[in-house]
């Protein structure tokens, strides 16, 4: 019997089906601008704005809820409250704090500082050390190469979301799609017959079962059984392959999900922080209603405090806090969680107006980060130890992290409770809004970056040259939902957001508190926020001068000594791909010798010479407007006029401490 292609099997999404393709595609299409006209050639600055070139945020809540979305991420969800279980429970709370305080704020106070200083971005903001150019080359090749997959994931949520508008979730039961293996109970292999000749063998149980014959009881051997969301996940959203090897074809929904991921981006960043200051008021906000709305309802079902128990209550262990692996990931999930290092910091505050109160606003937006964090955690085990109760199990074998809590062991949980796809939307559209925040402010740090180099152009062009990288992107993403699309995701993510990332924040610090100086650039932020008491900044100069570097360069050195290759769901990585991992993050950070190397050789004098020119900032380093620039900057050379490849000299206000 041969079935209508409009018969929608159970389990299949409706978008699937042969249909529903064309629907698809120009409801997507529809969605591109389809007209950018010459009055809009200012679009991105304000009548309002204190800097009429670059433009500036419209309100303080446009910038905080951006940085808020922007530190706020993924990780914050499907990492940390892993992390907290693994490490001790609540103890894991007292070094999380510790590196917060140590770390990651004084990181986050120093970009944020520096970008509304300068009103640059991550690139030009250089000029106060011309010798490390490189280092904001590299901050934005890792963008580059984070953001291609980071919207892979957002497709993701989105398949998901979509899968979700069903009378019955498809990962709900064994459906067509599955193999034997899937069974939410543990599975038979083996077990011992009585043979014709009076023995007793172990055979197949498959065997056993096609022949008639009854096993011996007791002699039963079980394995666990793939959950339906496993197989749900391997099978029927990535069509995963065996292998990186084997790339197989483009996996069309997927490739769909992708794309509209980036309309979604490039329409939201059609003009700007003018238009993204405006989005982030929903997506930034919408994940604390859902993350709320989860509590509750988990907090109502049995083995809730089970759940909770084992994440933050009765389970915690502080001889934990002995173990360096425990202060290792608390400092690792501090540095990432705030994103630090990447450019961003610097491209949202450079928007900033200059007597912004860059200082409260760092220590709110770090706050806000690592109690959503804590927030979070509540919210998913709540439901997990719901999950372990109904299955007998206890909340170590259900519980997960990354990609297997995301796509497998939370949907698990959501498809057994009552009106499951009501809490699966809320769940996965929590996720888009969380994952696109960050997107967003991802490709503002690169259009800010063409912006300081072709300020001009992105004048005339910035909606094309905006849709133009998304576009872009969007192709170079398509390896990613291919059916070895997955192994790519977690290859990229392994090499490239790791060591690139800490050799950045490690010379950045080194750079402008060591090279630069940091009662200099204390005198710096004086101007924007003024004076304060020198007791105030003990503790910053301790962090910026010892604490914060010697931290990162122990994270730097554990990191290369507890290296492992990349494996998922067990395969190992071909000897290709492995280089292929170390060529792109050799890719991204070898600008930063090439750039110094090029800035010295453009130098004049003697070799000592050349290299204490290139330390020195250059002379149109320092406040975007002539009004902020005062006594200090006087001698100042406009920021537009000079280009940042002309070689460093010295002005008035470049005198070495």
């Amino acid at each position: 019997m041969s079935l209508s292609p409009y018969f929608l099997l159970p389990g299949e999404a409706w978008w699937a089906t042969p249909w529903a393709a064309p629907l698809v595609t120009q409801g997507v299409f529809s969605l591109i601008p389809q007209k950018v006209t010459a009055s809009s050639e200012n679009f991105h600055v304000g009548e309002n704005d204190e800097n009429q070139e670059r433009g500036n945020w419209s309100q303080k809540s446009d910038y905080l809820l951006s940085m808020v979305g922007y530190a706020v991420g993924l990780g914050n969800v499907w990492r940390f409250p892993y992390l907290t279980y693994q490490n001790g429970g609540g103890a894991f709370l007292i070094p999380y704090a510790i590196m917060l305080a140590l770390a990651g704020l004084p990181l986050f106070f120093l970009e944020c500082s520096l970008g509304q200083f300068a009103s640059l971005g991550p690139v030009s903001v250089w000029r106060v050390l011309p010798l490390f150019q490189g280092v904001g080359i590299t901050m934005i090749l890792i963008s580059i190469f984070v953001t291609i997959y980071y919207n892979v994931i957002i497709a993701y949520s989105l398949y998901y979301l979509f899968a979700s508008f069903q009378r019955v979730l498809p990962w709900s039961e064994c459906f067509h799609w599955a193999d034997k293996n899937c069974s939410r109970t543990p599975i038979v292999t083996h077990c011992n017959v009585i043979s014709n000749m009076g023995d007793t063998v172990q055979m197949n149980y498959s065997w056993v079962l096609d022949n008639n014959l009854t096993c011996i009881n007791g002699t039963q051997v079980e394995q666990p059984g793939q959950l339906p969301s496993e197989q749900y996940w391997d099978k029927v959203t990535l069509q995963r392959s065996t292998g990186m090897d084997e790339t197989g074809e483009i996996v069309w929904y997927l490739a769909l999900c992708l794309l509209l991921a980036w309309l979604i981006v490039g329409a939201a960043l059609f003009k700007g922080i003018k238009s993204s200051g405006k989005v982030v008021y929903f997506t930034a906000l919408f994940p604390y209603v859902v993350l709320f709305i989860l509590l509750v309802r988990g907090a109502t079902l049995e083995g809730a405090f089970k759940g909770i128990s084992y994440y933050i209550g009765q389970q915690s262990n502080f001889t934990k806090l002995k173990e360096a692996e425990v202060w290792k990931d608390a400092a690792t999930q501090i540095f990432y969680s705030l994103s630090v290092a990447w450019g961003g910091l610097v491209a949202l505050s450079s928007y900033n107006k200059f007597n912004n109160n860059c200082y409260s606003d760092a220590i709110v937006v770090c706050l806000t980060n690592c109690l959503t964090s804590i927030f979070a955690g509540f919210a998913i085990f709540s439901i997990l130890g719901h999950m372990a109760h109904i299955s007998g199990k206890e909340v170590s074998q259900v519980v997960k992290s990354g990609f297997d809590l995301a796509f497998i062991a939370y949907p698990e949980a959501l498809a057994q409770l009552p009106v499951a796809p009501f809490w699966s939307i809320l769940f996965f559209f929590m996720l888009l809004t969380l994952g696109l925040d960050s997107q967003f402010a991802s490709i503002e740090t690169i259009t800010t970056t063409i912006q300081d180099l072709f300020p001009q152009v992105m004048k005339r062009l910035r909606a094309p040259i905006t849709l133009g990288c998304c576009l872009l992107l969007f192709l170079l993403g398509l390896v990613c939902v291919t059916q070895a699309g997955i192994y790519w995701v977690n290859l990229i993510d392994h090499f490239c957001a790791g060591w690139g990332i800490l050799i950045a924040a490690i010379l950045e610090i080194i750079g402008i508190i060591w090279i630069y100086g940091g009662n200099r650039f204390i005198e710096d932020i004086e101007m924007m926020i003024g004076a304060k008491k020198w007791i105030f900044w003990l503790w910053w100069r301790a962090c910026w001068f010892f604490i914060t570097p010697l931290l990162l360069m122990t994270i730097f050195i554990w990191s290369l000594v507890t290296f492992q290759e990349p494996k998922y769901a067990k395969i190992p990585y071909p000897t290709w791909a492995l280089a292929l991992g170390w060529c792109m993050i050799i890719f991204c950070i070898i600008w930063i010798p090439i750039l110094a190397i090029v800035k010295i050789a453009k130098a004049k004098g003697s070799f000592i010479q050349r290299l204490k020119s290139c330390c020195r900032p250059a002379s149109n380093w320092g406040p975007y407007l002539q009004r902020h620039r005062g006594e200090r900057y006087s001698g100042m050379v406009d920021p537009q006029k000079e280009p940042d490849h002309e070689i460093p000299t010295v002005s008035g206000n470049t005198k070495p401490e």
